[in-house]
C-alpha cells in the first residue's frame, strides 16, 4: 500500500483537516520533535487505496543567515553584507528538528500533498518541505506527478473536501519572491543596523535601545510617525469666527448610506486599533487563532469583493441561532439577502467571512471581541443600505444666507447589526415649510483657533502603509510591532504613536543625509518588482542585483555622511563618559567604570575609552569587591530576580573570553580556570539533568535560601534552606561522580539526625540529602544512573580533571517531563 505524506503550516491546523478528511476515524500520536503530531488513516488517492500520514510545520522551516564570520559584527566591514557575504538557509527554530522529523516522516511516503496557508509565504514554505522531504520520498515512475498543492481558504468541510478533489501544484514564482525578499531585508538592514548601532552606542550612553536598527518597511514606517509629530510641533495656530443664530426655515431629499464592502486584512486590523483596543499584530495573530480553529475564513486577504459563486447563505444560516443577531439573520434568510457590494478582487483569498457560530464563553473576551466585528461585519455586507430623509433649511437674516442640514432614518437597514454606525439622533431638524417666517432668538460671534493634528492613530498608520505600499496585509503588523519594540514609538492613550527623541533623531537624520532611506517611494517600487516576481513577469536575480546594487550606493553614502546624524544625536543623547552611575573599578586604570542601564546595559571606562557589555534582562551589582585573578578587574554579579539565577562575571573576561573553550558573554559560572574560586571549575557541582550540555553550578551568594543552577539553560534548583554556609567539596561521589557538597546547618534549624550540624554528601545519591534538595527526585535521570559517563567527564576542577562532556543518550522523554516539575 502506497503512502501520501501530507503537510499543513500549523499542528492544530493538521489535525483539523485530518479529521475532515478521514471523517473522525483516525490515529494520532505525537512525532520526534515532541510538538508536532502525525494522524494516520486509510483512503482512496488517485484511485488506489493508500495510507495517508498527515502532520505539519511551525511556520517557516528554514531562515536565511549569512554563513560564518559574516555573523560576527565585529569581524566584517558591514558594507560587504551587499555582495559578498554567502547566505545559507538554516533551521528556522534549531530545538523543533523539523527537518528531521519531516524526513522521518517522509520516508518511504509516495506522494506529497501540501497544505500550507495559501499566500505568498505559504508557497515559499511549500518548497522549504519539499527541499527536506523529496530526497527520502520513495523514486517516482518516469512522468509520475508525486507533488500536489491544496488550495483553500477556511477550515470547512465543504472547502477541505473541495480542495483535496482539485489539487494543484505549488506556485514556484511566488515562492522566489518571498526569497528574494528576505534576502533584501537580510542584506539591506543588516548592513544598516550594524554600522548605524556600533557607532551610535559607542558614542551615546542614554539611547535605551539595544538595537539602532534600520529595516526597508520598518524606517518608512517609522517614518510616517514623526511627520505627524512634525506637523504637530511646526503648526501654528490661526483665528476663525463661527456664526451661530438661531431660526429655521426646508427642502427635504431621500438618501441612502452605503453598508459596507467586504471585509480584507487591512481593514480589519484598522477597526481592531480603532475600535477593539487591539494592537495590529495582537489582531493578526488572534485572527489565525480563530481561523484555524474554524471561526473564520482566512485572515490574510487583500480582497473586499465575494466571487458570483460563493455560498453566502451557508455562512449566514450557520448565525440564525446565535443569541445576539438571530431576529437580524432569519430576516435576511426570509425576505432575501442583498447581493454585496462590489469591491476590489486582488485574486487571492475571499473576504474575511465567519464559517461557523461561536459565543464568548466558547472565545474568551478578546477573540470574541473580534469575532463578534467580523460576524457582524459579515452579515452587514449583505443587508440593505440604511436609508434616511436629508432635510436642508435654508434662511436669511437680513443680508446674510445660512444653510443647515439634518437626517431623519427612514429605514436603518445594515445599521441594525452595525449600531455605532447608525445616524445620531441630534442629527434631525425641527419640521418646518418654506415660506415660514420665525424671529431670530439670538446671534453669537464665536472667535475660535485652529488646533493641530494629533498623533497618528495605528489604524492610520496602517492605512498610510497600505496606499503607500509599504508592507503586506501580512507584514504590517511586524513592522509596527517592531518601531514599538525598538524604542523608537511609544504607544499612548487612543493607541496613539508619539515618536521618541531616538526615533525623530534617526527620520531626521536619514532626511539629512539620503531622503529616500524614509520616503515610502523606494520600497514601493520594490515591492512592485517583488510582485512581478510572483507573476512570473521578472527575474528573481535581477531584480536582487539591481536593487542591491541601489541600496549599496546608498549605504556607502550614508557611511560617509554620517557626521550629519551625528550632529543631531549630540544635541539629544548624552556622551557616554556622562552617563550611569560609578560601580566596579577598571583593571587597567583602577578606576571607576560606570554602569549605564539604559539599554543595552553596559559598563564604560572613560579614562581608557573602553565599553564593555555585559548580559541583558537582569540587574547588576558590585560583587564583594572581588577581582578576577587574570585581568584585575572588579567582578559583578548579574540576577534575573529572587527566583532565577544569578552569578559573577568580569566585564573584561566576557567580552574578551581568556580560554578557547569559552565564548563571548559569558559569566564565571562558564569559566574553566583551573584555580580561580569563582569559576566552573570550583563551583560546578555535575551535568545538568535537563538539558545536555549544562552543568548545575552552586550560587555562592544565594545563601541561606540556597541554589544550584544550570550555566547553560534555565534549571535552578533550591536547596539547604536556612544553612549557615555551603561549599562545593574537592571529593567526588563513589557512585555517580558528582562533587560532593559540604553543608553547615544552625543547630537551632538543622534537619540533620540528631544534633548533628555538618554533612558531606551528593545531592544525586546521599539519602540525608535527597529530603533537603530539589534534585531528589532526578537521580534517575542522572547520566551515571542512566549508564552514561557520569562524574568520568565530571564538572572540571583543575586538578587534572576535564571539563564537562556529553552523557551518551539522551534522557527518555517521560523522565524529563517528570524532572521539569520540580524546578522554577
Amino acid at each position: 500500500m502506497k503512502t501520501v505524506l501530507m503537510v499543513a503550516e500549523k499542528p492544530s491546523l493538521a489535525q483539523s483537516i485530518a479529521k475532515i478528511l478521514s471523517q473522525g476515524n483516525m490515529s494520532s500520536h505525537k512525532g520526534l520533535n515532541g510538538t508536532c503530531s502525525v494522524h494516520e488513516y486509510t483512503g482512496t488517492f488517485a484511485g488506489q487505496t493508500v495510507r495517508f500520514k498527515m502532520t505539519s510545520v511551525c511556520g517557516h522551516v528554514m531562515t536565511l543567515d549569512f554563513l560564518g564570520k559574516y555573523n560576527k559584527w565585529d569581524k566584517v566591514d558591514p558594507a560587504e553584507l551587499f555582495s559578498q557575504a554567502p547566505t545559507e538557509k538554516k533551521e528556522a527554530n534549531p530545538k523543533l528538528n523539523m527537518v528531521k522529523f519531516l524526513q522521518v516522516e517522509g520516508k518511504g511516503c509516495d506522494y506529497i500533498v501540501l497544505w500550507l496557508d495559501c499566500d505568498k509565504e505559504g508557497e515559499n514554505i511549500c518548497f522549504e518541505v519539499l527541499d527536506t522531504v523529496l530526497p527520502v520520498m520513495n523514486q517516482a515512475r518516469s512522468n509520475e506527478k508525486t507533488v500536489f498543492r491544496a488550495r483553500f481558504s477556511s477550515i470547512t468541510d465543504t472547502d477541505i473536501c473541495n480542495a483535496m478533489a482539485r489539487l494543484g501544484e505549488p506556485d514556484h514564482n511566488e515562492a522566489l519572491s518571498v526569497d528574494a525578499r528576505q534576502e533584501l531585508d537580510l542584506r539591506i538592514g543588516c548592513a544598516f543596523t550594524r554600522f548605524q548601532t556600533k557607532y551610535f552606542q559607542g558614542k551615546y550612553g542614554n539611547l535605551d535601545s539595544s538595537l539602532i536598527s534600520f529595516g526597508p518597511c520598518q524606517t518608512p514606517t517609522l517614518g510616517f510617525c514623526v511627520e505627524r509629530h512634525d506637523k504637530i510641533q511646526s503648526f501654528k495656530p490661526e483665528t476663525y469666527w463661527v456664526l451661530q443664530a438661531k431660526v429655521e426655515a426646508t427642502s427635504k431629499k431621500e438618501k441612502a448610506k452605503q453598508r459596507p464592502l467586504a471585509l480584507n486584512t487591512v481593514e480589519m486590523l484598522r477597526v481592531a486599533s480603532s475600535s477593539l483596543g487591539m494592537g495590529p499584530q495582537h489582531a493578526m495573530q488572534t485572527a489565525e487563532r480563530l481561523y484555524t480553529q474554524g471561526y473564520i475564513s482566512y485572515p490574510r486577504t487583500e480582497t473586499t469583493h465575494y466571487p458570483e459563486n460563493f455560498d453566502l447563505k451557508g455562512p449566514l444560516r450557520q448565525q440564525a441561532n446565535h443569541p445576539y443577531w438571530a431576529d437580524t439573520v432569519k430576516q435576511l434568510l426570509t425576505e432575501g439577502i442583498n447581493r454585496p457590494r462590489k469591491g476590489h478582487d486582488a485574486g487571492d483569498h475571499p473576504p474575511i467571512t465567519p464559517m461557523r457560530s461561536a459565543t464568548e464563553a466558547e472565545l474568551g473576551s478578546e477573540a470574541w471581541r473580534l469575532y463578534e466585528y467580523i460576524t457582524r461585519h459579515f452579515i452587514a455586507t449583505i443587508s440593505y443600505d440604511c436609508k434616511y430623509l436629508q432635510s436642508s433649511i435654508s434662511f436669511r437674516i437680513g443680508p446674510e444666507h445660512f444653510t443647515c442640514t439634518g437626517k431623519t432614518v427612514i429605514s436603518p437597514g445594515f445599521t441594525e447589526i452595525m449600531p455605532w454606525q447608525s445616524i445620531p439622533l441630534e442629527e434631525s431638524l425641527p419640521t418646518c415649510q418654506r415660506g415660514d417666517a420665525f424671529s431670530v432668538g439670538e446671534v453669537k460671534l464665536l472667535e475660535k483657533q485652529t488646533t493641530p493634528p494629533d498623533y497618528l492613530t495605528e489604524a492610520e498608520l496602517i492605512t498610510l502603509m497600505e496606499k503607500h505600499g509599504i508592507g503586506t496585509d501580512a507584514s504590517i503588523p511586524v513592522h509596527i510591532n517592531n518601531i514599538c519594540q525598538r524604542n523608537y514609538v511609544t504607544v499612548e492613550s487612543g493607541r496613539r504613536l508619539k515618536p521618541t527623541n531616538l526615533g525623530i533623531v534617526l527620520v531626521h537624520g536619514y532626511y539629512k543625509i539620503d531622503a529616500e532611506l524614509v520616503l515610502p517611494t523606494i520600497r514601493s517600487a520594490v515591492e512592485k518588482q517583488l510582485n512581478l516576481i510572483a507573476q512570473g513577469k521578472a527575474d528573481y536575480r535581477q531584480v536582487l542585483g539591481h536593487t542591491l546594487d541601489i541600496f549599496k550606493r546608498k549605504f556607502h553614502y550614508f557611511v560617509d555622511s554620517i557626521a550629519g546624524m551625528d550632529e543631531l544625536m549630540e544635541v539629544s543623547f548624552s556622551p557616554l563618559a556622562a552617563t550611569g552611575k560609578p560601580l566596579s573599578r577598571c583593571g587597567k586604570c583602577h578606576r571607576f567604570m560606570k554602569y549605564i542601564q539604559a539599554k543595552p546595559s553596559r559598563l564604560h571606562c572613560s579614562h581608557c575609552d573602553e565599553t564593555y557589555t555585559l548580559p541583558q534582562n537582569g540587574t547588576i551589582k558590585l560583587y564583594k569587591e572581588l577581582r578576577c585573578p587574570l585581568d584585575d578587574f572588579e567582578l559583578v554579579l548579574w540576577s534575573s530576580g529572587s527566583r532565577g539565577k544569578s552569578y559573577p562575571l568580569c566585564p573584561y573576561c566576557a567580552n574578551h573570553p581568556p580560554f578557547r573553550d569559552m565564548k563571548k558573554g559569558m559569566g564565571c559560572n562558564e569559566c574553566t580556570h583551573p584555580t580561580c574560586q569563582h569559576s566552573l571549575s570550583m563551583l560546578g557541582i555535575g551535568q545538568c539533568v535537563e538539558c545536555e550540555n549544562g552543568v548545575l553550578v552552586l550560587d555562592p551568594t544565594s545563601g541561606p535560601k540556597w541554589k544550584v543552577a544550570c550555566n547553560k539553560c534555565n534549571v535552578v534548583a533550591h536547596c539547604f534552606d536556612n544553612a549557615h554556609r555551603v561549599r562545593v567539596s574537592p571529593e567526588t561521589c563513589s557512585i555517580c561522580e558528582a562533587a560532593l557538597l559540604d553543608v553547615d546547618f544552625n543547630k537551632a534549624k538543622s534537619p540533620l539526625p540528631g544534633d548533628e550540624t555538618q554533612h558531606t554528601g551528593c545531592v544525586f545519591c546521599d539519602p540525608i540529602f535527597q529530603e533537603l534538595v530539589e534534585l531528589k527526585h532526578a537521580a534517575s535521570c542522572h547520566p551515571m544512573h542512566r549508564g552514561g559517563p557520569g562524574r568520568r567527564q565530571g564538572r572540571g576542577r583543575g586538578r587534572g580533571r576535564r571539563p564537562p562532556g556529553k552523557p551518551s543518550a539522551r534522557r527518555p522523554k517521560d523522565k524529563m517531563s517528570a524532572l521539569a516539575a520540580y524546578f522554577v
